[in-house]
């Protein structure tokens, strides 16, 4: 049975380092450069941090684009689409962990004699402190 391959990750296809004359797509809104350009690598720059001279096809060269806010212009589709599927999974990861946050934190505060106060678990010996606190202020 053949193996299918995971789609590639946007922090995969932006791995790679460029190099001068690749041609490159700016992957966020830049200034004078609108998300989907393509441009070409003029100057590569630094070692740990990568940063690039970019002339853009609408006439504007950028200086100290980062590293992450270029793909190459043949992985563009690929990036498009990796970055929905993480924006995807992000959101159901979101939504899981706020359900299991709200379930386990109301049954267990509720079941060690606290309370649950918008969606934020109390406990007991808090409300405690608190009440005692009240009342040596007479409130």
């Amino acid at each position: 049975m053949p193996r299918t391959a995971a789609p590639p990750r946007t922090a995969d296809l932006q791995a790679r380092p460029y190099k001068p004359g690749d041609k490159v797509v700016a992957v966020v809104d830049l200034p004078g450069v609108p998300e989907g350009t393509t441009g070409r690598i003029a100057v590569a720059d630094g070692l740990t941090w990568r940063r690039y001279w970019v002339r853009f096809d609408n006439g504007e060269m950028l200086g100290h684009v980062d590293q992450h806010a270029l793909v190459r212009a043949r992985d563009w589709d690929a990036f498009r689409h990796a970055r929905e599927l993480e924006r995807a999974e992000a959101e159901r990861a979101a939504e899981t962990s706020a359900e299991a946050d709200t379930d386990a934190g109301g049954a267990t505060a509720v079941a060690a004699g606290g309370a649950t106060v918008n969606g934020v678990a109390v406990p007991a010996h808090l409300l405690a402190r608190s009440k005692a606190a009240r009342e040596r202020l007479g409130a």
